[in-house]
């Protein structure tokens, strides 16, 4: 199968909605992010922590701000592939 075709097969990415609720970092240089994930039909509140490979992914993104994130489970935890500002999700309303 060539390259090209085998990119058609991936599923897209699914994007997240989250609130970064805060990062910290542990002894051996690895990084992680705690995200308050928006609830889901019967799903409460949660927070989880995310794995993130490179620092600057949180570049300009403070505590508190409301994101979009995709994650992979790589090496055996959660990692944050890719993560971005949203706009806050209004209550009742659609949230994309």
């Amino acid at each position: 199968m060539s390259a090209a075709a085998a990119q058609t097969n991936e599923p897209p990415p699914v994007f997240t909605r989250a609130r970064l609720a805060s990062s910290f970092d542990e002894p051996g240089g690895k990084h992680y992010v705690r995200l308050k994930l928006l609830p889901r039909s019967k799903m409460p509140f949660t927070t989880q922590t995310f794995r993130l490979p490179d620092r600057s992914l949180l570049a300009d993104i403070p505590e508190g701000t409301w994101v979009k994130f995709t994650s992979r489970h790589i090496d055996g935890e959660n990692t944050v592939t890719s993560i971005h500002t949203v706009a806050e999700c209004q209550r009742f309303q659609p949230c994309d």
